[in-house]
């Protein structure tokens, strides 16, 4: 982060400061940066309504590209209650739009340790969808190549993980695997830390895999000396490097810089002992015209207590299909409903001890099972509990004369079918559990790419790289990622 000496969260932990949206302060770091011989970066959240023009330009003119998380505080998929609905979609999108013009902006990831015990490995399909959408959205904005993955924690969940997000389909797969490993403590060495048995296991993986965080903190001041591991030769014909937890330093420990009260950066033990440590590696990769892989998908891990997540998939968001349904309500949402109303009428029209009026709204990672209109927004989906609920008191219980009112949260309209909405909502039924297999095109984005930059994709000078059909595959196993990871979340 580049506020308030590097701290990544404020306000009770939901805001963040976009590190990419302050000229000055990526003035002081970059050349620090690229004195360690960064080559990459990991920004764990930015802001699409910001301008990154500057920024992304001396980071350019450094060498350095940049891995971008696509979430935010407030808007991620949470692992306890994953939805992949519209306002998710809408925020990954807009991150894409924005950094897509950016010709050093290497890929994304849809996720960081969204999935990190048993108890909840449901939620990887909502994040596997995200990469599916995503995927399918840079395809449908003709931007150039950019890989969407995921980044997971180090533990005994990592093969299923790898696993699943590597499997089926490959339009629903990851572009590459990002590894948070913090085994190497002190000085370890290749076969104490596992990276040797991180290193066979992932030998056969057919898409290029980094340490998207490493560097356990244990010491004082932390050798590094698995640097020389990473970048050896028993390592590099797996791994394409790694991104260093973290730049600044905060009450976690991690830092290499410390940013006093004039804002000045002052290097730490650690940035010293880490410079020193890549200093001393010359890692070799592989001539772009010589990258062939030929290692095959994962097969998916087998569905059980230990590992719930099915290979069926939530459905894409899309609000022309979310706009369809709520017109033809009888009974919708008050314009001016209040969050607080929303998660009380949830908790009230969901609970099947009080009926069934929510089976076309909910989703399930675990069997499967998605309700056509699961991806809409809270409002929309409210909407549609509403009119469950009033359809069913109007033919079941004549004793309630206002069953749209909902203390006022609710109200009446006339629905309508227009166009191709007839077929959507015929399609979903009136349960809102069929399959919407025949849709209208969304009728936007979920962020616009303008802003108030004058300049475009070509206002960056980078090497170019024509690559072809795994166009982030062959560049991320060519050029080993030697980074440092910038914002705390």
């Amino acid at each position: 982060d580049y506020s308030a000496n590097g701290t990544g969260t404020i306000s009770g932990g939901n805001s963040y400061t976009d590190p990419l949206a302050d000229t000055t302060k990526c003035a002081r770091d970059i050349p620090l940066m690229a004195e360690l011989r960064t080559n990459t970066i990991r920004v764990y959240a930015v802001d699409p309504t910001e301008n990154h023009d500057e920024c992304m330009q001396m980071l350019a003119d450094a060498g350095i590209y940049v891995v971008a998380d696509l979430g935010e505080p407030a808007t991620s998929i949470n692992r306890d209650t994953p939805q992949w609905n519209q306002e998710v979609y809408s925020r990954y999108a807009a991150v894409v739009d924005d950094l897509s013009q950016y010709t050093n902006t290497l890929g994304f990831f849809a996720g960081n340790e969204v999935t990190n015990l048993r108890n909840n490995t449901f939620a990887s399909a909502f994040v596997k969808a995200a990469v599916r959408d995503m995927k399918a959205y840079i395809v449908e904005k003709d931007y150039r190549p950019l890989g969407v993955g995921y980044a997971t924690n180090d533990d005994d969940l990592r093969t299923d993980l790898a696993n699943y997000f590597n499997c089926g389909d490959p339009e629903n797969t990851i572009d590459f695997w990002g590894y948070n490993i913090y085994s190497w403590c002190g000085e370890s060495s290749y076969s104490m830390s596992q990276y040797q048995d991180r290193t066979e296991e992932f030998s056969t993986y057919n898409v290029p895999v980094f340490f998207a965080e490493y560097g356990c903190n244990t010491e004082e001041t932390r050798p590094f000396t698995e640097v020389a591991a990473l970048y050896g030769e028993n390592m590099t014909e797996v791994w394409s490097g790694g991104i260093v937890y973290m730049y600044f330093q905060e009450e976690n420990d991690y830092g290499l810089v410390s940013i006093g009260s004039d804002e000045e950066a002052t290097r730490l033990p650690d940035f010293t002992s880490l410079s020193s440590e890549i200093a001393s590696v010359n890692p070799t990769g592989v001539a772009m015209d010589s990258y062939s892989p030929t290692n095959e998908p994962q097969a998916c891990p087998t569905q059980d207590a230990d590992w719930e997540a099915n290979t069926m998939l939530p459905p894409s968001p899309n609000n022309a299909v979310c706009s369809c349904m709520v017109q033809s309500l009888n009974c919708t949402v008050q314009d001016d409903i209040s969050e607080e109303d929303i998660t009380t009428q949830f908790e009230y029209l969901c609970d099947p001890n009080n009926g069934d009026f929510c089976s076309g709204i909910l989703a399930n990672g675990s069997t499967g099972v998605y309700g056509a209109y699961s991806m809409c927004g809270a409002e929309e989906r409210l909407a549609w509990a509403f009119n469950a609920f009033f359809m069913d008191q109007t033919r079941n219980n004549p004793d309630n004369t206002d069953p749209c009112n909902f203390d006022g949260a609710a109200r009446k309209q006339t629905p309508t079918s227009p166009g191709s909405c007839r077929s959507v909502v015929s399609q979903a039924g009136d349960s809102g559990t069929g399959a919407i297999t025949s849709a209208p095109a969304p009728t936007s984005s979920g962020g616009d790419s303008d802003s108030d930059s004058d300049s475009g994709a070509g206002a960056l000078v980078m090497p170019s790289f024509h690559l072809g059909t795994l166009p982030l595959a062959a560049y991320v196993s060519v050029a080993a990622l030697v980074g440092v990871g910038m914002v705390l979340l």
